[in-house]
This record gives structure tokens, sequence and C-alpha cells, in this order.
């Protein structure tokens, strides 16, 4: 690849560890696979899955890098010949299974998305992974639709502002938790409907007061939850008729219990799902869907990812450590 050096600065560590595993060696820069380009990159969001691979509990799906890193934003510096159209020095954002965490990273074509004038590189890459995820999770498997009230944990998370942010475009009523009051107000300047303090408050009692919810009626149309474990039972209290809940990550514990006659006799739907190891072509088809429904307000400057710190790449150990203190409101985002 003509102009392009054969190895790179890349975070890729050997044995797990805390963050003090995540030091910058060099690698081969990536060959490129039938339908993938290479990105440039200039920024890499860090999201949860990367500190569990980097503790040894989220091995990469087979065939993705085995350097961390789930999105980034760059320049598209070459690209497999069997690719018809010239995607050569656009500026893009992508979602990746793996390799963020490096100077470049080959992709399947179809999972870059073209960055607006709107955003910039660091804005750029802390958008696919939340929006990928809230997309397929809240609107498609959970059926969210305008009028609808949400409830979605870890408010003030990457994931969690990102839902309170599509909430506001397409017409949800978004309520949140969160562990401390400093971040309830942060999600409510957001624009979250309301927002929970899971510590001093029972947020099941607090959604049946929000949502009418006194004997019996009223409650959420969908629940976003990333955190399983006893929390399962709880979320399905806070559900109305017909509701919808969606596990997305397992924070709180990999096995619940719960009352399966509430399931039938109130119509219940459990449902979820991991991202990361599905194929290039469903990611393809989300990023198309993305493009199609939200991108135009992405253009628009409508929707931005909260950007709570970047660092520079060697600074990922920080930047870990920021993440697992859980004070961070929005995304974190390694610079290179």
């Amino acid at each position: 690849m003509d102009g392009i050096a054969e190895t790179m600065r890349a975070i890729d560590p050997t044995e797990p560890g805390g963050p003090e595993v995540l030091c910058v060696v060099e690698r081969p820069v990536p060959t490129l696979r039938p339908g993938e380009v290479l990105i440039r990159v200039a920024a890499a969001g860090v999201n949860r899955p990367d500190v569990l691979q980097r503790k040894g509990g989220y091995a990469p799906p087979p065939g993705a890098p085995s350097i961390p890193g789930l999105e980034v934003a760059g320049t598209v510096v070459a690209q497999h010949e069997d690719l018809a159209i010239d995607m050569t020095g656009q500026p893009v954002c992508a979602l990746l299974g793996g390799g963020g965490y490096a100077d470049y990273v080959a992709v399947a074509a179809g999972q870059v998305l073209p960055v607006p004038s709107a955003l910039s590189m660091i804005e750029a890459a802390a958008l696919p992974e939340t929006l990928f995820t809230v997309w397929t999770n809240l609107f498609e498997r959970a059926y969210a639709t305008e009028g609808d009230t949400v409830l979605v944990h870890g408010g003030t998370s990457g994931i969690g502002t990102m839902a309170i942010a599509l909430g506001k475009i397409f017409g949800l009523t978004v309520i949140v938790t969160a562990g401390s009051d400093e971040k309830c107000a942060a999600a409510l300047g957001l624009g979250a409907a309301h927002a929970i303090n899971y510590k001093t408050e029972d947020f099941v009692a607090r959604v049946k007061d929000i949502t009418g919810g006194k004997g019996g009626g009223g409650g959420c149309a969908a629940v976003l939850d990333m955190v399983g474990g006893d929390y399962v039972p709880r979320n399905l209290q806070c559900l109305a008729d017909d509701g919808r809940h969606v596990s997305i990550a397992v924070q709180g514990g990999l096995m619940a219990t719960i009352p399966i006659f509430e399931v039938m006799r109130r119509r219940l739907t459990l449902t979820g799902s991991t991202l990361r190891p599905r194929d290039a072509a469903f990611k393809s088809m989300v990023a198309d869907e993305l493009h199609r429904m939200v991108w135009p307000h992405v253009e628009a400057g409508r929707l931005k990812p909260v950007i709570d710190r970047t660092f520079p790449l060697e600074e990922a150990p920080a930047a870990h450590a920021r993440m697992e203190a859980g004070d961070h409101v929005g995304k974190i985002v390694l610079t290179l």
C-alpha cells in the first residue's frame, strides 16, 4: 500500500491485568481482506467491553484483532481492490469487532459511515458503538416509538446519554437511573424527562409514581437494562402491560429469577442482544438503517455524543481508570 508505513503504534496487551497493561507497542499495519477499507485512526472510543477484555473476561470474536477498541473515526487511506466505489480520502467513523486502539484499522466497508462537517473526529469516534447498540435494542428489539415512556439504567453512561439523545429526536419520554444526585442533574440537563438516584430511591416505586402506576396501570413501554441479576424482576415491575425488557449487559449478575405468571398475565417480552459477535452483514444492514434514519439528524447537528474526556493513546491506562471509577458523564475517547 503506497505511502503507508508497515508498522504502527497500537495497544495490544499480551496478558490480562489492570490499566497498566495498556502500553503502546509496535504492530504490523493490518492487511486488507475482501470488502475492507483501511482507516488511519484519528480518535477511538473507549467502551466497557474494552475494560472487560483487558481483564481477560471478554475475548475478541473469531477473526477480530486482539487489539481492543470497538469504534474509531479517521480517514480511509486504502481499500481492497474488489470495492466498486472509491472511498479513499473520505473522513469516516466505523463500528469494529476490535482493533481501534491503533494508528490503522481494517474494517468491512459496510460498517463505515461518513463524518459530516457538523462532527469533530473526536465526536465521530464516540458515536458508532452506542448508536448501533441503542438503535438495535431500544428501537428495533423494544419497538420504542413516538410517545413511549422508556426506562434506561446507567443514564450518564455512553449508552444512557445516547438513549437520551435519540429519545429526544424520536419523541420518547426517557426515565433514567444514575448513582448520584450530580449524575441525575447531568442526565436531566441532557434531556432526560426524569432521573432517579438508585442509591437513595427505589426506582420501581418512582417509575410507578411517574407513569401513574398506582393500582397496576401505567408503567413503561420498554426497559433498556445493562445490569441484569436482581434488577430484572424489578424492571418487570416497571413495565406496562405488553412491555418489552431488553438486556444488553450483565454488570450486576448473569442469572435472574422472574415471576413467569406475571410475564404471561401482562404479556411481557424479555429479549436482549450482543452486538460485537454479529457478522459484518448484520452490522452493515444496521449502518444502512442509521444512515437513512439517524444520519440526517447528525448532519444537521441535532445528534452529537456527550464527550466526557479525551486522552492521548499513551494515556489509555488513565482512560480505563476513569471508566472504572464510574465518575464519567458520556464518552471517553482516545486521540491519535
